[in-house]
């Protein structure tokens, strides 16, 4: 069990810096179709886990509420939602193709602000892998070794591009190759530890755990509508990133069916 759990919360982490690795081997920032491409995948992803990986358990271990199986996903996800709204009001954070910065006022650096961007997208993520694999490590019946797998797996794949997302950019702007590679790592450093904290209270948590895996899907989709949805439509022919969510969406419910 312990050597699963550690390549589940390696894996997401490996996946951001496998993606941030690109800017050692490509010499042109992402064009705009490459990245409406990868947030739509990314985006997909998120949407599948969620329903698959999260809801649907949650409402499977509430079942002794019989009519009422369906309370904790729906309080659980609207305190994710809210969690989410309330990080992105306060952090100080800046999204790809905009001057403007969100949060509250700070002399941040731009590029601080773009990590931070991409860290408060990632932390949602990483929250949703140390849930799954808490309860994994409770014993909960309703979460397998194959399904804590497939979410860590989903999670790997998605981060693989948005690794390179933050990378790419910060090299074209003017940061050396390691330090854009160091700034993509350290955007997916909040993934495993967050996630090793949840597992080391995982008995805590056990009464409880309808309501937080509810709660990571409702932080994952607060991201997936707030940002990567307006992202992956910029601009004209929008529908490379529809087509790519759909991917990320079938990749993410296939693994799920298969490996849960």
């Amino acid at each position: 069990m312990k050597s699963e759990i550690i390549t589940g919360l390696a894996l997401p982490f490996a996946g951001t810096a496998l993606g941030s690795a690109c800017v050692f081997f490509m010499k042109r920032r992402l064009g705009r179709s490459v990245r409406r491409a990868l947030t739509g995948f990314a985006s997909g992803v998120m949407v599948a886990a969620s329903v698959w990986s999260l809801l649907i358990p949650a409402m499977d271990q509430a079942s002794d509420k019989g009519r009422f199986s369906f309370l904790p996903a729906v309080i659980g996800f609207w305190c994710g939602v809210l969690f989410l709204l309330l990080l992105d009001c306060i952090i100080p954070h800046l999204h790809m193709d905009s001057d403007k910065a969100e949060g509250l006022p700070s002399k941040l650096t731009r590029t601080t602000m773009m990590v931070l961007a991409v860290t408060l997208h990632n932390l949602p993520e990483g929250m949703a892998v140390g849930i799954v694999y808490a309860g994994f490590v409770s014993g909960s019946a309703e979460v397998t070794a194959g399904g804590a797998f497939a979410l860590a797996l989903g999670i790997a794949i998605q981060n693989f591009p948005e690794g390179a997302i933050i990378s790419m950019p910060l090299f074209a702007g003017g940061k050396s190759r390691s330090k854009a590679f160091a700034s993509g790592v350290l955007s997916g450093a909040v993934e495993p530890v967050g996630a090793a904290l949840t597992i080391a209270f995982a008995g805590l948590f056990l009464p409880a755990m309808p309501y937080l895996m509810s709660f990571a899907a409702g932080a994952m989709m607060y991201v997936v509508v707030e940002e990567l949805i307006p992202e992956m439509s910029q601009g004209e022919h929008s529908n490379i990133g529809v087509i790519m969510f759909s991917a990320g969406f079938t990749l993410m419910m296939a693994l799920d069916v298969a490996l849960g």
